[in-house]
């Protein structure tokens, strides 16, 4: 009896220790239903420069390579604001559902981008990205509000999307690490 709680004990520390060594970028995400509404956070840390990741999360077209965004399309650009044409698909309940959106957003050069949705199927989504240096690494933080336009309870729809969000947010620092500059990027 006391070998099988040996192995329990050895498989459930060799657990945890594989899942800290499978989030290299320090990806964390947390959700919480609000009024109806869902408040995101997530962050994650990249090994690049503060302007390479401002490259990286203002290249909104370069969003199709992540999954469950069909269509990102700048659809209009006047100083710092950029409005943009996107589909994404999730998985609710097993149910894909298809989301289109325009979005507008405000640029503040190597620091913060701001966005809030100017029409679109979902009630309310606003937010924003903020870059943050960190010694030889940026860190980007993720803040959103969401109200779905759904009968889903949204103690549900929360549920799908903590669990699809953080995969998405683990290949977004993936990707930001393979799409880095291979020079430095003058900062503005």
């Amino acid at each position: 009896m006391k070998w099988i709680f040996s192995i329990a004990l050895v498989l459930l520390l060799s657990q945890g220790y594989a899942q800290e060594n499978s989030n290299p970028y320090d990806v964390h995400v947390s959700t919480r239903a609000i009024d109806g509404r869902i408040q995101i956070d997530a962050s994650y840390t990249v090994p690049i420069n503060i302007c390479s990741a401002f490259a990286f999360i203002t290249a909104y077209e370069g969003a199709k390579n992540i999954p469950g965004i069909l269509e990102s399309k700048v659809i209009s650009r006047s100083g710092n604001k950029v409005r943009v044409y996107r589909v994404i698909e999730e998985q609710i309940l097993f149910f894909p559902i298809e989301l289109k959106s325009t979005i507008e957003y405000t640029e503040v050069p190597n620091r913060l981008v701001a966005f809030e949705q100017i029409s679109g199927d979902t009630k309310y989504y606003k937010g924003s990205w903020k870059l943050l240096p960190d010694k030889d690494a940026t860190i980007f933080r993720y803040e959103a509000l969401v109200e779905p336009h759904t009968l889903i309870p949204s103690s549900i729809i929360e549920y799908f999307m903590k669990n699809n969000l953080r995969e998405r947010f683990e290949l977004m620092a993936q990707k930001a690490r393979e799409n880095k500059s291979p020079t430095t990027m003058a900062c503005k």
